[in-house]
């Protein structure tokens, strides 16, 4: 059981890397009353740097009453009874409605329990990467949405592994992570099934993806539920200058072409609902009233920020998918 980590490339000087880390273990339990630190020795030579480095930590834990020592023997935990502030790293992708809910639900749990700060990715990999770096070692949790980013597991794998929890998306190599996420195959496979009765008097259903933010996941449940049911169907990556045939149901990830979708029936006279249908992402309190209704498949962003909230005070390790349903109105 790793006790101590330092990263050499935090702008955090090494002898609070390791106070941090001892104060961590603690709180997580890792380290009791009476345990048995690392050695001096150990941990300059683990980390190829200087005794007196390591003595300055451990000093400084003694002067604080957290350790103590005993000569010709090395230092123990002397108290687990302190006031230690939790710093957490929240880096999101981007600010929206969804992301809101997710934040503030999370504070709520939380209840100036830590310190959190917040930053913001914009699916960017290089600003995922120098965020990442510059915050390595200074906090004592991260939760990271990775998104669909390449290359985005192999920077997460220079945090402290048992300090980093995944959030809204994960994917195979980050799969040994804490995280509280959304299952897009499932969801989206689920969600169409629950409406199946209602699409049956639909021709031909319609996913407008992009394919530039959204997870790859919702094409692979898409064209798993219409193949295995006999659905005629089509995947386009925008919906400009589209034409809407009577009988066509338009699954719809963003707000955006959503509304492209919306003013193009108004220009046919086309009657949502009745000939043609919407099936919207993630739900808002505007889909609930726009054109009587939109019709969602939606994860409830609200749960995901208290169950990530309540797995970090309260020390879990574990993998949960948030729940999703789909949300049937007139639009359908």
């Amino acid at each position: 059981m790793k006790i101590i980590s330092i990263n050499p490339q935090s702008n955090q000087p090494k002898y609070k890397q390791i106070v941090l880390s001892v104060e961590i273990a603690i709180a997580e339990k890792r380290l009791q009353r009476n345990d048995k630190l690392p050695s001096v020795n150990k941990v300059s030579l683990e980390f190829s740097i200087s005794r007196d480095t390591v003595l300055l930590a451990y000093e400084e834990l003694k002067k604080r009453g957290i350790i103590y020592a005993i000569l010709g023997k090395g230092y123990y935990v002397k108290s687990v009874e302190f006031s230690f502030e939790q710093r957490i790293f929240v880096l999101f992708d981007d600010l929206n409605a969804f992301k809101e809910d997710i934040y503030n639900s999370f504070l709520e749990v939380m209840d100036n329990k830590a310190q959190i700060d917040i930053f913001f990715h914009h699916f960017n990999i290089d600003m995922f990467k120098k965020l990442i770096n510059e915050s390595n070692g200074n906090y004592s949790k991260y939760i990271i949405m990775p998104t669909n980013l390449v290359d985005a597991a192999k920077v997460i794998k220079t945090l402290p592994k048992q300090d980093v929890y995944i959030l809204d998306q994960t994917n195979n190599e980050l799969n040994d992570y804490p995280s509280v996420h959304q299952n897009f195959i499932e969801d989206m496979q689920n969600g169409l099934m629950k409406g199946k009765s209602l699409l049956e008097k639909y021709r031909k259903l319609i996913l407008i993806f992009p394919g530039n933010k959204e997870p790859v996941g919702m094409v692979d449940g898409f064209r798993l539920f219409c193949t295995q049911n006999a659905f005629d169907y089509q995947v386009i990556t925008s919906f400009e200058e589209k034409i809407i045939n009577e009988g066509d149901v338009f699954i719809i990830p963003t707000d955006r072409h959503l509304v492209d979708v919306i003013e193009q029936s108004k220009k046919q006279n086309l009657q949502i609902g009745k000939d043609f249908g919407i099936i919207s992402y993630n739900d808002t309190p505007l889909k609930k009233v726009v054109e009587n209704g939109i019709t969602t498949i939606s994860t409830d962003f609200k749960i995901m920020g208290k169950t990530l909230a309540e797995m970090l005070l309260h020390s879990k390790k574990e993998q949960i998918k948030n729940p999703s349903d789909l949300i049937i109105r007139h639009s359908l």
